[in-house]
Protein backbone atom coordinates (compact mmCIF):
# COMPACT_ATOMS: atom_id res chain seq x y z
CA UNK A 1 0.00 0.00 0.00
CA UNK A 2 0.90 3.55 -0.66
CA UNK A 3 -0.22 7.23 0.70
CA UNK A 4 -2.03 8.85 -1.90
CA UNK A 5 -3.17 11.75 0.44
CA UNK A 6 -3.57 13.08 3.89
CA UNK A 7 -5.83 14.71 5.69
CA UNK A 8 -5.65 16.19 9.06
CA UNK A 9 -7.57 18.28 11.21
CA UNK A 10 -7.84 19.78 14.72
CA UNK A 11 -3.83 18.80 15.08
CA UNK A 12 -1.69 21.79 16.72
CA UNK A 13 -1.19 24.31 14.33
CA UNK A 14 -4.08 23.23 11.91
CA UNK A 15 -7.50 24.07 12.87
CA UNK A 16 -9.18 23.72 10.03
CA UNK A 17 -8.86 20.12 7.79
CA UNK A 18 -5.78 20.30 5.47
CA UNK A 19 -5.13 18.15 2.61
CA UNK A 20 -1.24 17.06 1.52
CA UNK A 21 -0.87 14.70 -1.69
CA UNK A 22 1.73 12.27 -2.06
CA UNK A 23 3.90 11.16 -4.79
CA UNK A 24 7.44 8.87 -4.50
CA UNK A 25 8.92 11.13 -3.61
CA UNK A 26 8.72 14.70 -1.48
CA UNK A 27 10.23 17.51 -0.45
CA UNK A 28 8.27 19.94 2.01
CA UNK A 29 10.08 23.08 2.15
CA UNK A 30 8.82 26.32 4.27
CA UNK A 31 9.92 29.07 7.43
CA UNK A 32 10.42 27.24 10.86
CA UNK A 33 7.51 26.32 12.85
CA UNK A 34 4.94 26.51 9.53
CA UNK A 35 3.57 22.87 10.40
CA UNK A 36 6.51 20.58 8.03
CA UNK A 37 7.37 18.51 11.05
CA UNK A 38 3.82 18.30 12.03
CA UNK A 39 3.29 16.62 8.95
CA UNK A 40 5.53 14.00 9.00
CA UNK A 41 5.13 13.51 12.73
CA UNK A 42 0.67 12.95 12.30
CA UNK A 43 1.81 10.30 10.03
CA UNK A 44 4.23 8.39 12.90
CA UNK A 45 1.53 9.11 15.10
CA UNK A 46 -1.11 7.29 12.47
CA UNK A 47 0.99 3.81 11.27
CA UNK A 48 3.28 3.44 14.49
CA UNK A 49 0.23 4.41 16.95
CA UNK A 50 2.53 5.61 19.39
CA UNK A 51 5.41 2.50 19.25
CA UNK A 52 6.89 4.83 17.20
CA UNK A 53 9.07 8.32 17.69
CA UNK A 54 5.91 10.39 18.44
CA UNK A 55 2.92 10.00 21.14
CA UNK A 56 -0.14 12.05 20.80
CA UNK A 57 -1.67 13.65 23.92
CA UNK A 58 -3.54 16.47 24.77
CA UNK A 59 -1.83 19.26 24.53
CA UNK A 60 -1.73 18.06 20.62
CA UNK A 61 -5.16 19.45 19.98
CA UNK A 62 -5.45 23.05 18.51
CA UNK A 63 -5.52 25.74 20.92
CA UNK A 64 -8.60 27.07 19.39
CA UNK A 65 -10.38 23.88 18.60
CA UNK A 66 -9.97 23.44 22.61
CA UNK A 67 -11.92 26.83 23.16
CA UNK A 68 -15.05 25.88 20.75
CA UNK A 69 -15.19 22.58 22.33
CA UNK A 70 -13.56 20.63 19.45
CA UNK A 71 -11.40 17.82 21.27
CA UNK A 72 -11.02 14.98 18.73
CA UNK A 73 -8.02 15.39 16.10
CA UNK A 74 -8.42 13.46 13.17
CA UNK A 75 -6.12 12.13 10.64
CA UNK A 76 -7.36 10.37 7.67
CA UNK A 77 -5.03 8.60 5.02
CA UNK A 78 -5.75 8.02 1.75
CA UNK A 79 -3.93 4.50 0.00
CA UNK A 80 -3.50 3.23 -3.06
CA UNK A 81 -2.12 -0.23 -4.25
CA UNK A 82 -4.41 -2.18 -2.20
CA UNK A 83 -4.52 -6.01 -1.88
CA UNK A 84 -6.01 -8.11 -4.07
CA UNK A 85 -8.07 -9.72 -0.93
CA UNK A 86 -8.28 -9.48 2.55
CA UNK A 87 -9.37 -11.36 5.35
CA UNK A 88 -11.80 -9.55 7.30
CA UNK A 89 -13.40 -13.10 8.84
CA UNK A 90 -12.18 -15.84 10.36
CA UNK A 91 -11.99 -18.29 7.89
CA UNK A 92 -12.43 -16.55 4.39
CA UNK A 93 -11.16 -14.07 1.76
CA UNK A 94 -12.84 -10.99 0.19
CA UNK A 95 -11.75 -7.99 -1.25
CA UNK A 96 -12.56 -4.17 -0.59
CA UNK A 97 -14.25 -3.23 -3.57
CA UNK A 98 -16.98 -5.95 -3.30
CA UNK A 99 -17.18 -4.99 0.68
CA UNK A 100 -17.72 -1.40 -0.21
CA UNK A 101 -14.69 0.07 1.45
CA UNK A 102 -13.25 2.17 -1.05
CA UNK A 103 -13.75 5.63 -1.37
CA UNK A 104 -13.27 5.67 -5.17
CA UNK A 105 -11.87 2.64 -7.34
CA UNK A 106 -8.63 1.62 -6.27
CA UNK A 107 -8.42 4.17 -3.14
CA UNK A 108 -9.10 3.19 0.22
CA UNK A 109 -9.42 5.67 3.42
CA UNK A 110 -8.49 5.00 6.81
CA UNK A 111 -9.47 7.32 9.71
CA UNK A 112 -8.45 8.35 13.43
CA UNK A 113 -9.92 10.41 15.37
CA UNK A 114 -7.98 10.88 18.58
CA UNK A 115 -10.04 12.41 21.89
CA UNK A 116 -7.68 14.51 23.81
CA UNK A 117 -4.81 11.95 22.43
CA UNK A 118 -6.77 8.91 24.09
CA UNK A 119 -6.61 5.36 21.98
CA UNK A 120 -8.56 6.55 18.85
CA UNK A 121 -11.44 5.00 17.12
CA UNK A 122 -10.77 3.71 13.67
CA UNK A 123 -12.56 4.37 10.75
CA UNK A 124 -12.72 3.26 6.87
CA UNK A 125 -13.91 6.28 5.32
CA UNK A 126 -15.68 5.07 2.33
CA UNK A 127 -18.80 4.60 -0.47
CA UNK A 128 -21.04 2.59 1.32
CA UNK A 129 -24.47 1.52 1.15
CA UNK A 130 -26.52 4.02 3.63
CA UNK A 131 -30.28 2.14 3.68
CA UNK A 132 -31.33 0.82 7.17
CA UNK A 133 -31.25 -2.59 5.72
CA UNK A 134 -27.29 -2.08 5.52
CA UNK A 135 -26.21 -0.42 8.68
CA UNK A 136 -24.80 -3.69 10.41
CA UNK A 137 -24.69 -5.75 7.70
CA UNK A 138 -20.50 -6.15 8.35
CA UNK A 139 -20.91 -6.50 11.90
CA UNK A 140 -23.46 -9.44 11.28
CA UNK A 141 -21.90 -13.06 12.40
CA UNK A 142 -23.18 -15.37 10.60
CA UNK A 143 -26.14 -16.14 12.26
CA UNK A 144 -27.40 -13.13 11.26
CA UNK A 145 -26.15 -13.33 7.78
CA UNK A 146 -28.33 -16.33 7.28
CA UNK A 147 -31.32 -15.19 8.96
CA UNK A 148 -31.43 -11.98 6.71
CA UNK A 149 -31.06 -14.16 3.46
CA UNK A 150 -33.33 -16.44 5.10
CA UNK A 151 -36.45 -13.51 5.88
CA UNK A 152 -35.91 -12.11 2.23
CA UNK A 153 -36.10 -15.18 0.62
CA UNK A 154 -32.68 -13.69 -1.05
CA UNK A 155 -30.94 -16.73 -3.16
CA UNK A 156 -27.06 -18.13 -1.88
CA UNK A 157 -25.70 -20.79 -3.19
CA UNK A 158 -23.15 -21.11 0.24
CA UNK A 159 -24.02 -20.06 3.59
CA UNK A 160 -21.27 -20.71 5.11
CA UNK A 161 -19.04 -18.04 4.23
CA UNK A 162 -20.01 -14.12 5.16
CA UNK A 163 -18.81 -12.58 2.35
CA UNK A 164 -20.38 -14.59 -0.28
CA UNK A 165 -23.87 -13.67 1.97
CA UNK A 166 -23.41 -10.23 2.24
CA UNK A 167 -22.80 -9.98 -1.78
CA UNK A 168 -25.39 -11.77 -1.82
CA UNK A 169 -27.67 -9.27 -0.16
CA UNK A 170 -25.99 -6.57 -1.58
CA UNK A 171 -26.91 -8.15 -5.15
CA UNK A 172 -31.03 -8.54 -4.21
CA UNK A 173 -31.19 -5.00 -2.95
CA UNK A 174 -28.89 -3.47 -5.72
CA UNK A 175 -31.33 -0.79 -6.62
CA UNK A 176 -32.16 0.72 -3.18
CA UNK A 177 -28.18 0.64 -1.90
CA UNK A 178 -28.15 4.28 -1.71
CA UNK A 179 -24.60 4.70 -1.97
CA UNK A 180 -23.41 7.26 0.72
CA UNK A 181 -19.87 8.67 1.81
CA UNK A 182 -19.97 7.49 5.77
CA UNK A 183 -17.85 6.59 8.24
CA UNK A 184 -17.75 2.90 9.47
CA UNK A 185 -15.75 1.87 12.66
CA UNK A 186 -13.48 -0.93 11.58
CA UNK A 187 -13.28 -2.56 14.99
CA UNK A 188 -17.40 -3.35 14.58
CA UNK A 189 -17.27 -5.45 11.38
CA UNK A 190 -16.39 -8.83 10.97
CA UNK A 191 -14.05 -10.45 13.52
CA UNK A 192 -13.28 -6.84 15.26
CA UNK A 193 -9.71 -6.32 16.01
CA UNK A 194 -8.89 -8.75 14.28
CA UNK A 195 -10.25 -7.17 10.85
CA UNK A 196 -8.29 -4.19 11.83
CA UNK A 197 -4.94 -6.56 12.20
CA UNK A 198 -5.31 -8.06 8.84
CA UNK A 199 -5.24 -4.64 7.43
CA UNK A 200 -2.39 -3.76 9.27
CA UNK A 201 -0.83 -6.55 7.64
CA UNK A 202 -0.57 -4.87 4.13
CA UNK A 203 -0.02 -1.43 5.52
CA UNK A 204 3.08 0.20 4.86
CA UNK A 205 6.41 0.35 7.98
CA UNK A 206 6.56 3.92 8.65
CA UNK A 207 9.67 5.31 9.87
CA UNK A 208 10.88 8.81 10.97
CA UNK A 209 14.30 10.03 11.23
CA UNK A 210 14.34 13.87 13.69
CA UNK A 211 16.71 16.01 13.09
CA UNK A 212 17.13 16.89 16.96
CA UNK A 213 19.45 14.35 18.61
CA UNK A 214 19.23 12.85 22.21
CA UNK A 215 23.14 13.10 22.80
CA UNK A 216 22.99 9.58 24.83
CA UNK A 217 23.41 6.41 24.57
CA UNK A 218 20.34 5.56 22.66
CA UNK A 219 21.20 8.39 20.31
CA UNK A 220 18.04 8.21 18.09
CA UNK A 221 19.94 9.20 14.55
CA UNK A 222 22.30 6.33 15.27
CA UNK A 223 19.70 3.59 16.57
CA UNK A 224 16.98 4.33 14.48
CA UNK A 225 18.66 3.21 11.21
CA UNK A 226 19.49 -0.39 13.05
CA UNK A 227 16.47 -0.62 14.72
CA UNK A 228 14.54 0.20 11.35
CA UNK A 229 16.52 -2.78 9.37
CA UNK A 230 15.84 -4.68 11.71
CA UNK A 231 11.98 -4.09 11.85
CA UNK A 232 11.66 -4.35 8.09
CA UNK A 233 14.09 -7.34 7.42
CA UNK A 234 11.48 -9.16 9.79
CA UNK A 235 8.66 -8.11 7.32
CA UNK A 236 10.36 -10.53 4.32
CA UNK A 237 8.65 -13.57 3.23
CA UNK A 238 11.23 -15.84 3.52
CA UNK A 239 12.02 -14.64 6.96
CA UNK A 240 8.31 -14.70 8.28
CA UNK A 241 7.54 -18.03 6.69
CA UNK A 242 10.63 -19.30 9.01
CA UNK A 243 9.94 -17.81 12.02
CA UNK A 244 6.36 -18.93 11.75
CA UNK A 245 7.55 -22.46 11.54
CA UNK A 246 9.75 -22.19 14.17
CA UNK A 247 6.57 -20.75 16.78
CA UNK A 248 5.02 -23.58 15.43
CA UNK A 249 7.12 -26.40 16.54
CA UNK A 250 7.82 -23.94 19.78
CA UNK A 251 3.69 -24.27 20.51
CA UNK A 252 3.91 -27.65 20.01
CA UNK A 253 5.86 -28.77 22.57
CA UNK A 254 4.72 -26.02 24.65
CA UNK A 255 1.22 -27.63 23.89
CA UNK A 256 2.65 -30.97 25.04
CA UNK A 257 4.22 -29.50 28.12
CA UNK A 258 1.26 -27.82 29.47
CA UNK A 259 -1.01 -30.59 28.69
CA UNK A 260 1.00 -33.29 30.39
CA UNK A 261 0.75 -30.79 33.52
CA UNK A 262 -2.53 -30.21 33.55
CA UNK A 263 -2.89 -34.40 33.00
CA UNK A 264 -1.19 -34.99 35.99
CA UNK A 265 -3.23 -31.62 38.00
CA UNK A 266 -6.68 -34.15 37.04
CA UNK A 267 -5.15 -37.00 38.60
CA UNK A 268 -4.84 -34.82 41.79
CA UNK A 269 -7.71 -32.57 41.71
CA UNK A 270 -10.08 -33.01 38.65
CA UNK A 271 -12.35 -29.89 39.59
CA UNK A 272 -8.94 -27.40 39.75
CA UNK A 273 -8.07 -28.98 36.43
CA UNK A 274 -10.86 -28.62 34.25
CA UNK A 275 -10.82 -25.29 35.21
CA UNK A 276 -6.89 -24.67 33.57
CA UNK A 277 -6.63 -24.29 29.99
CA UNK A 278 -3.45 -23.44 27.85
CA UNK A 279 -2.88 -19.87 27.53
CA UNK A 280 -0.02 -19.74 24.62
CA UNK A 281 0.86 -16.64 22.54
CA UNK A 282 -0.53 -16.25 18.87
CA UNK A 283 2.44 -16.74 15.99
CA UNK A 284 1.47 -13.21 15.14
CA UNK A 285 1.76 -11.53 18.76
CA UNK A 286 5.53 -12.67 19.04
CA UNK A 287 7.68 -9.54 19.15
CA UNK A 288 10.98 -11.48 17.06
CA UNK A 289 13.17 -7.90 16.55
CA UNK A 290 13.19 -7.24 20.49
CA UNK A 291 15.62 -10.05 20.41
CA UNK A 292 17.92 -7.66 18.33
CA UNK A 293 17.12 -4.38 19.91
CA UNK A 294 20.36 -3.96 21.25
CA UNK A 295 21.67 -3.95 17.66
CA UNK A 296 23.91 -0.90 16.65
CA UNK A 297 27.04 0.26 15.09
CA UNK A 298 30.32 0.11 17.15
CA UNK A 299 33.91 1.93 16.26
CA UNK A 300 37.42 0.79 16.95
CA UNK A 301 37.64 -0.36 20.76
CA UNK A 302 34.40 -0.88 21.07
CA UNK A 303 33.20 2.90 21.28
CA UNK A 304 29.51 3.36 19.84
CA UNK A 305 29.54 5.49 16.83
CA UNK A 306 27.12 7.92 18.61
CA UNK A 307 29.87 9.46 20.57
CA UNK A 308 31.61 10.39 17.57
CA UNK A 309 31.37 13.82 16.06
CA UNK A 310 27.69 15.59 14.79
CA UNK A 311 28.67 15.08 11.16
CA UNK A 312 30.23 10.90 11.57
CA UNK A 313 26.85 10.39 12.80
CA UNK A 314 24.48 12.01 10.22
CA UNK A 315 26.88 9.98 7.69
CA UNK A 316 26.32 7.04 9.14
CA UNK A 317 22.46 7.76 8.37
CA UNK A 318 23.56 9.55 4.89
CA UNK A 319 24.94 5.45 3.97
CA UNK A 320 21.73 4.01 5.54
CA UNK A 321 19.92 5.22 2.73
CA UNK A 322 22.77 4.76 0.44
CA UNK A 323 22.74 0.97 1.10
CA UNK A 324 18.37 0.92 0.94
CA UNK A 325 18.52 2.15 -2.26
CA UNK A 326 21.32 -0.04 -3.71
CA UNK A 327 19.34 -3.21 -2.17
CA UNK A 328 16.03 -2.13 -2.73
CA UNK A 329 16.82 -1.86 -6.21
CA UNK A 330 18.51 -5.16 -7.00
CA UNK A 331 15.82 -6.82 -4.67
CA UNK A 332 12.65 -9.01 -5.43
CA UNK A 333 9.65 -8.76 -3.36
CA UNK A 334 10.69 -5.79 -0.49
CA UNK A 335 8.34 -5.05 1.87
CA UNK A 336 5.91 -1.59 1.44
CA UNK A 337 7.82 1.13 3.22
CA UNK A 338 7.65 5.05 3.87
CA UNK A 339 10.94 6.82 4.78
CA UNK A 340 10.77 10.54 6.37
CA UNK A 341 13.49 12.45 7.11
CA UNK A 342 13.76 15.44 8.94
CA UNK A 343 16.40 17.99 7.64
CA UNK A 344 18.46 15.56 6.53
CA UNK A 345 21.37 17.72 5.09
CA UNK A 346 22.39 19.17 9.03
CA UNK A 347 25.97 18.58 9.64
CA UNK A 348 27.08 18.06 6.52
CA UNK A 349 29.75 18.91 3.82
CA UNK A 350 28.24 20.52 0.54
CA UNK A 351 29.17 17.58 -1.36
CA UNK A 352 27.49 14.95 1.37
CA UNK A 353 24.40 16.71 1.08
CA UNK A 354 24.81 16.33 -2.83
CA UNK A 355 24.98 12.61 -2.05
CA UNK A 356 22.17 12.87 0.05
CA UNK A 357 19.78 14.28 -2.30
CA UNK A 358 21.37 11.81 -4.85
CA UNK A 359 20.47 8.84 -2.42
CA UNK A 360 16.96 9.58 -1.67
CA UNK A 361 16.11 10.46 -4.99
CA UNK A 362 17.29 7.10 -5.98
CA UNK A 363 15.45 5.47 -3.45
CA UNK A 364 12.39 6.65 -4.34
CA UNK A 365 12.36 4.89 -7.43
CA UNK A 366 12.85 1.68 -5.58
CA UNK A 367 9.71 -1.05 -5.39
CA UNK A 368 7.18 0.02 -2.65
CA UNK A 369 9.08 2.66 -1.40
CA UNK A 370 8.05 6.56 -0.47
CA UNK A 371 10.15 9.21 0.49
Amino acid sequence: MKIKRLKLENFRSYKDEITVDFDNLNVFVGRNDIGKSTIMEALDIFFNEGSGVVKIDKDDVNAFARQEGNLETTISIQFTNLPESIKLDATNHTTLKDEFLLIEDGVMEIKKVFKEGRKPKVYIHAKHPSHESFESLLILKNTGLKKLIKDNEIPCDNKTINAIMRNAIWAHFEGDLDMQEQDIEITRFGDGKDSWGQIKKHMPLYYLFRADRQNNENDDEIQNPMAFAVKEIFQEEDIKELLQRVAERVNERLETVVGGTLSMINEMNPDIASSLKPDIPAVEDIKWESVFKKFGIKGDNDIPINKRGSGVKRMVLINFFRAEAKRKLEADNVPSVIYAIEEPETAQHPDMQRRLIAALKELSTAPNTQV
